[in-house]
């Protein structure tokens, strides 16, 4: 195994761990939507970064448009139990 392997798990497996720590606090749909967005975001925009020599460039966008997109997705999930717990619920 080579030593850029060797790094590469370990990256993985710490940003993971991280993930679950992270995970773990969060009370809502739209902040859990918001930090797996924003972390899937950060890999996919830093493998997509790296093919033009800037992974530190891709991550970062990528994790600010999946923490928004995230974000979106869960808030629209919340709005959607909140409804069918309290039918007065307005948006």
């Amino acid at each position: 195994m080579s030593l850029t392997t060797h790094r590469l798990k370990l990256t993985s497996a710490s940003v993971l761990a991280v993930c679950v720590v992270l995970l773990s606090g969060c009370q809502n749909d739209a902040q859990n939507g918001a930090l797996f967005g924003s972390m899937l975001g950060a890999g996919l925009g830093a493998v997509v970064g790296h093919q033009s020599g800037e992974a530190g460039a891709g991550a970062a966008i990528g994790a600010g448009a999946g923490a928004v997109t995230g974000y979106i997705i869960g808030n629209e999930s919340d709005k959607g139990r909140a409804h069918r717990h309290d039918p007065n619920y307005s948006y």
